[in-house]
């Protein structure tokens, strides 16, 4: 028995060992893994680029929210320790929520508290901030309310009872696994208020950002790279002697552009990745896809690729030209062409909740009929345009520069042409903002600026889930829900409605039923029919559903899936400092820098 027990312990004591050992060689930080991860950003806020994947593939390394996703959509704890869900009496006092935080600090050092989370949320929430996440909140006391100009952003349900204890409050009884589900969104990490307000470009320099998350943004050279570093303070007891690959095995990510010249994935990337100098392809060239299609590791992402029309232009006003121009494009064969990608059949994607949890929204929408025809229907389209009295026009596609954005823009234009309009493609590309002041040269995104002006015609988005729940997607498109506020510069302080400018009361009220729903079979119905509308009103088309293709060095182990991208933190490389001596070498050459 003595020696069974002393067994047992033996083990127990080896397992103590193995796991608080480190992967580093002595007296060394870690591996360094070049990369290309996604495309180049310009605009690191959390809280914005909801309309392009690149965005959330980078930005979830370097922010944590209360709740960390997975890849199938399901919740686990991120910053939240605990928590307790309570309605203080039976009287009239609302159902609250109390998180205990884990013990972390900032990319400088500083502790993260309950009231950088307050400040974040409150940001959004104000009326003349637009943000379409503001409706993830809308079941926090006065949020509503305050997003529509009638109550101040003081007296949202939020509070920060100490340093480590943030408590929310609610209007209603709340679905509570919901709710955790919305918290890991992008747009609800927190954010440090000394940093954000002092610096309207706070978001565009690594010098003025710091982060929660497991890396840091170190270096940001324009066309050239992204410098992640693992954070040192990212849960780590910095005053004793923790290892410093305890919670990120990486010492440094660096993502590689100047292959590409600056733009999305070209057949170089790939080059460097077969010969050993890239270890990780986030993204597969276009012409080359056909070729590593059985090659790739490949799933179903949160995105639908979606055009978005102004109704503001004439050429749009009548739903029988969208809907025409709708049933002109071949879905299917867009989809083909872009090899991973599905053909679309409705606005929200696979991998999307219905109400509470029951089922995929999606297939539970297709097992009713698919509202979009993946086939081209080039006679209902003249057709429909006869009807309309509608022989041509001319207008752009507004798009991003990535090759994938870039193609399909080209194939719709194609396919809209034939039936008589005259369209063009637009890239709007950067404007470089030179340095001043003792701080760097930024790039302001003028796709973004055209985006959030609604100066466009017709614009290519990359609709990215807010949430993994279909109303999240479909709850912007009613006025109150856009997450755009109000115009304070009107008589009336007028609400703004989504960038598109649709507007339907049925619609509305649809959303309305869906948000205040009781049972979860009355939110889907209210849901399948807001879609179904919204599909038959045609203020966008979808086109394909995204699916997300990448390629991992054998040398590379433990990359991890997220609802969002990639997972890095637990990333071991085999023999990482022999690559690390190759790896140097060639950052000096090509970028004339010597990586530590």
């Amino acid at each position: 028995m003595k020696k069974l027990l002393s067994l047992i312990l033996a083990a127990i004591m080896v397992c103590t060992v193995l796991a608080s050992c480190s992967t580093l060689a002595k007296g060394d930080k870690g591996a360094i893994i070049t990369m290309y991860l996604a495309e180049e950003i310009y605009d690191y806020d959390p809280a914005k680029g909801f309309n392009d994947l690149a965005t959330a593939k980078i930005v979830s390394l370097m922010f944590e929210g209360l709740t960390t996703l997975d890849k199938d959509g399901d919740w686990h704890k991120g910053m939240m320790e605990d928590y307790e869900y309570f309605k203080p009496s039976e009287k009239n006092d609302n159902y609250r929520l109390q998180i205990s935080l884990r013990d972390t600090k900032w990319s400088d050092g500083r502790t993260v508290q309950a009231n950088d989370f307050v400040y974040a949320w409150k940001r959004i929430m104000e009326p003349t901030f637009k943000c379409e996440a503001a409706a993830l909140l809308y079941d926090l006391v006065n949020a509503r309310e305050i997003k529509m100009g009638d109550a101040t952003v003081d007296d949202l349900g939020v509070y920060a009872v100490d340093t480590y204890t943030l408590e929310i409050e609610f209007v209603n009884n709340i679905d509570v696994d919901e709710f955790f589900k919305k918290c890991a969104s992008l747009a609800l990490v927190p954010l440090r208020e000394d940093k954000v307000n002092n610096n309207e470009d706070w978001a565009k320099r690594a010098s003025s950002m710091v982060t929660n998350g497991p890396f840091d943004v170190r270096k940001i050279d324009y066309g050239k790279q992204i410098r992640l570093e693992r954070s040192a303070y990212y849960y780590r007891d910095t005053d004793s002697n923790q290892h410093l690959d305890k919670y990120v095995i990486p010492y440094r990510l660096v993502v590689r552009y100047d292959y590409g010249n600056g733009k999305a994935t070209t057949e170089q990337q790939i080059e460097k990745f077969n010969d050993g100098t890239i270890f990780y392809l986030g993204e597969i060239a276009l012409s080359a896809r056909g070729d590593y299609e059985k090659k790739a590791k490949i799933k179903d992402s949160a995105i639908t690729t979606t055009l978005y029309f102004n109704l503001e232009n004439e050429l749009f006003a009548d739903a029988k030209v969208r809907k025409a121009l709708s049933l002109a494009l071949d879905r299917e064969a867009i989809a083909d062409m872009l090899v991973f990608a599905k053909a679309a059949t409705g606005f929200v994607p696979y991998n999307v909740d219905a109400a509470g949890n029951k089922g995929d929204f999606r297939k539970t929408a297709d097992k009713k009929a698919e509202l979009l025809s993946t086939d081209a229907d080039v006679a209902a389209a003249k057709k429909l345009l006869s009807e309309a009295g509608v022989s041509g026009g001319s207008f752009a596609i507004t798009t991003r520069s990535n090759e994938v954005d870039v193609a399909v823009a080209n194939a719709v234009a194609d396919a809209w042409k034939a039936l008589g309009f005259n369209v063009t493609v637009k890239q709007p590309g950067t404007e470089l903002i030179p340095a001043k002041d003792n701080m760097s040269a930024i790039y302001d995104d003028l796709y973004q600026i055209a985006y959030d002006e609604g100066d466009f015609d017709v614009i290519l988005v990359e609709y990215n889930m807010l949430a993994p729940n279909a109303f999240s997607a479909l709850a912007p498109f009613a006025t109150k829900f856009s997450g755009n506020g109000v115009d304070m510069y009107s008589d009336n302080y007028s609400v703004i409605g989504h960038v598109t400018g649709y507007a339907n009361d049925k619609y509305d009220e649809l959303i309305e039923k869906a948000y205040a729903a009781k049972k979860d079979s009355e939110e889907m119905d209210a849901l399948h029919e807001a879609e179904e509308l919204l599909l038959s009103d045609m203020p966008i088309i979808p086109v394909v559903f995204q699916q997300e293709a990448y390629m991992t060095s054998k040398v590379l182990s433990g990359v991890g899936n997220t609802y969002w991208g990639r997972n890095f933190k637990k990333t071991k490389m085999d023999d990482y400092m022999k690559h690390k001596e190759s790896i140097q070498a060639e950052l000096a050459e090509n970028e004339a820098e010597v990586v530590d």
